[in-house]
Parts: structure tokens; C-alpha cells; sequence
């Protein structure tokens, strides 16, 4: 009777998380988008209009704006009670990066390699303990007297 009772329960708490996130879900789509426009887009829109467009590819320049906007619809989806991120962000995100960032080189926010300084230790030292433990294998099977 336990095992029943446990599973009845586990049941009821599986349905009602479903249907809660359903209901959560529904509840994100059309206000969710207009209040993100509202607020976000379009203060994020006024600024970087505000910006002269030759800064538009500077990341010292954009990234306060950008880090605005991503704090806008994180709350916005805070206080709303929808998950963050969706795929309502995402899609305004490369929409935006579309209509300003379109243009824009990547060579300034590509990966390089480290300074010389912190890349050698991490090179040198494994080649060093390899070349060891060959000579250290090498020695002792050489040895044939000790322990075996």
C-alpha cells in the first residue's frame, strides 16, 4: 500500500510541475514580448542610435549598453515569472546583432593565444615529466637486480 501511495504522490507532484509550467509558459508569450520591447528594445534602440554609428563595433563603447539590456529582459523575465533565456531573447538578440553589429570585424573579441610567459610552463612541464618517466623506465629495466 506504501508503494502505491508513493507513486500516486510522485504523480500528482510530476502533474502539477507540468501544468504549472505550462500555465508559466503560456503566460510569457505576447505580454512578455511586448513588455521586453517596451522597455528594453527601445531604450537599448534610442541609445545606440544616440551613439554615432562609427562606435557601433567598439566593445567599450557598446557594452554598457549591451550589459543594460541583458539586465533589462533578465528582470523583465524575473518579475514575470518566465524562465530566461528563452527563445524570445534569443531571437531579439541576433535580430539586434543583425540590425548593428553586422558589420563589425571580429578580430578584436578573438580568442589568441596566451603570453609566452604562461604558455611555456604549461608545454615544457609535461614534456619534461614525460621525457623523465621514459629515462626513469628505461634505467630500471636495465637494473636487473633489487626487489624482482
Amino acid at each position: 500500500m506504501g508503494l502505491n501511495y508513493e507513486s500516486l504522490t510522485k504523480q500528482i507532484i510530476v502533474l502539477s510541475v507540468s501544468v504549472f509550467s505550462i500555465l508559466s509558459a503560456s503566460s510569457c508569450d505576447s505580454e512578455y514580448e511586448r513588455v521586453i520591447l517596451e522597455y528594453c528594445v527601445i531604450k537599448f534602440t534610442s541609445d545606440m542610435e544616440a551613439l554615432d554609428q562609427s562606435l557601433w563595433c567598439s566593445w567599450a563603447d557598446t557594452l554598457p549598453l549591451y550589459r543594460e539590456l541583458t539586465n533589462c529582459t533578465f528582470f523583465v523575465a524575473l518579475q514575470m515569472h518566465c524562465f530566461w533565456p528563452n527563445q524570445l531573447i534569443d531571437q531579439l538578440f541576433v535580430q539586434l546583432h543583425q540590425d548593428y553589429f553586422h558589420d563589425c570585424a571580429l578580430t578584436g573579441r578573438m580568442l589568441h593565444d596566451p603570453p609566452l610567459l604562461i604558455l611555456g610552463p604549461f608545454i615544457a612541464v609535461p614534456v619534461l615529466v614525460t621525457l623523465l618517466m621514459t629515462a626513469l623506465v628505461v634505467w630500471r629495466s636495465q637494473r636487473r637486480e633489487g626487489i624482482m
